[in-house]
């Protein structure tokens, strides 16, 4: 019957993985049709606008179908592969989409399948039902189509999504990556208490579950770095090559133009002696109590723009246009810009402003690794309030940097050299470093935007102005 088919196979549909994004590319799979898989196995990577993600499937059974290929772009809410959770009891199919009705001017084979009218839509992630066009492809000739689910089905789907759940179960609310991170930190999600909306279990409640327990978490393999996506083929004797614009870069590039047209930026720069920085790095990488963490000079400056945000608490803001106000944030997500193999990405320190310096200093090193293997997941690059960019790593003096979107200031760092300075009334080798702070002019005024930056300049000149001033 077609109730009792629609329950035995499930369909995985792509989840809303960073809260609003409406597509996402498939990566890679990691199962083909006949592999028998449990509930939360990965079963694919995926690449949204702001990061590569592992889903895991929310079942047990067996693959009765990929629904798309790798380097294939999905809308959000359709569905991407098939699974069978009950094997054996039959030779049943997934019930099938109703009838395309053809007219003259269509062509059987070259129509897909998705382009069938729906009779009936269900609520998805992101808006309500499918688009027509639900991915960037034309689908392969003989796709079967993606059936229309029955009540019983769509709550499952709902379930499965970490939005609902099935009549009579108790299984516990949770998106696909939450259900991973959960079963990587060996976390049941049966003993964890959801915080999130309609008692949906988020990242942050898996976190604190796993804050408790002494034990060590499990040594696991550590991750590849993230490949670089293939090059465009290169033809002999060709003098441009196109590459399409997606993912990251696509979203970076969006990202970019708007703030730029949008926050009328202002940018300052000042030059300064940063020798007792050095020296104090230096003096923190032989305290035991520093043992194990990064200690390098962004960690100060990090704790430098912190401190600066403290006394100048207005620089901590955002524009809010629909509602003509200036949103005045106490406390300090610091988002720190990375350079990664998809493209730049800024994800942020979640309460920067609280955090100890060992603290500080742990959460970067956990960023910066977690960056450079691919690994950043959405939820880390959003809320961001202030950013500092590092130029400094690449031998740049300084820059003019953008502000990332919905933020009021960003700090750029140039190298720090060995420089013919004036101290003490004497021309001396001293390590010098030239910093730019950008600013949105809108809301953060020239005298504020100054007093940033000459106290960032000031603690780093006098390092003992981080106790003095905290």
């Amino acid at each position: 019957m077609t109730q009792d088919t629609s329950l035995r196979f499930r369909e995985f549909k792509m989840p809303d993985v960073g809260e609003g994004l409406t597509e996402a590319e498939i990566l890679k799979w990691y199962v083909q049709p006949g592999d028998t898989v449990t509930d939360g196995q990965v079963v694919c990577e995926v690449e949204t606008a702001k990061a590569a993600v592992e889903l895991p499937i929310p079942y047990d059974g067996v693959v009765h179908e990929l629904r798309f290929e790798e380097g294939t772009t999905v809308d959000v809410g359709t569905s991407i592969i098939t699974i069978d959770v009950a094997p054996g009891s039959g030779d049943a199919a997934p019930a099938a989409a109703a009838p395309v009705v053809e007219t003259p001017a269509e062509t059987p084979a070259e129509t897909p399948a998705e382009e069938a009218e729906p009779k009936g839509r269900t609520p998805v992630l992101v808006g309500y039902g499918v688009a027509e066009t639900s991915t960037k492809r034309r689908a392969r000739k003989g796709t079967p189509a993606v059936p229309e689910q029955a009540p019983a089905a769509a709550a499952i789907q709902a379930e499965m999504n970490g939005h609902g759940v099935v009549a009579g179960q108790t299984r516990p609310l949770a998106k696909p990556p939450v259900r991973k991170l959960a079963k990587d930190l060996g976390i049941d999600l049966a003993t964890v208490t959801p915080t999130g909306p309609d008692g949906v279990i988020t990242r942050e409640d898996v976190h604190a579950a796993a804050a408790p327990a002494a034990a060590p978490a499990p040594v696991l393999a550590e991750p590849a770095l993230a490949a670089q996506p293939a090059p465009a083929p290169v033809v002999a004797g060709a003098r441009e090559t196109r590459i399409p614009i997606k993912g990251v870069r696509k979203a970076t590039a969006a990202a970019m133009v708007g703030s730029a047209f949008t926050a009328p930026h202002v940018t300052e720069f000042i030059t300064l002696d940063v020798t007792r920085t050095m020296k104090l790095v230096d003096e923190l990488k032989a305290d035991k109590d520093m043992a194990g963490l990064r200690v390098n000079p962004l960690l100060l400056i990090a704790k430098a723009l912190l401190v600066a945000i403290k006394r100048n608490p207005a620089v901590n803001a955002a524009w809010d246009e629909a509602a003509q106000e200036i949103v005045q944030k106490h406390y300090v997500n610091l988002g720190i810009a990375a350079a990664t193999p998809r493209g730049l990405i800024v994800p942020n320190i979640k309460d920067a402003h609280d955090k100890t310096l060992p603290e500080l200093a742990q959460a970067l090193g956990e960023l910066v690794s977690t960056a450079r293997e691919g690994k950043t997941t959405p939820a880390a690059m959003q809320g961001g309030t202030v950013t500092i960019t590092n130029v400094g790593v690449f031998g740049v003096d300084t820059g003019t940097p953008i502000l990332n979107p919905g933020e009021s200031a960003i700090l750029a760092v140039g190298a720090i050299k060995l420089q013919p300075w004036v101290h003490k009334g004497k021309v001396k080798p001293r390590q010098v470093t030239t910093l730019a702070l950008s600013f949105d002019h809108r809301l953060v005024d020239g005298e504020l935007g100054s007093k940033v930056l000459a106290d960032v300049a000031a603690i780093l000149e006098q390092p003992k102005r981080l106790i003095t001033w905290a």
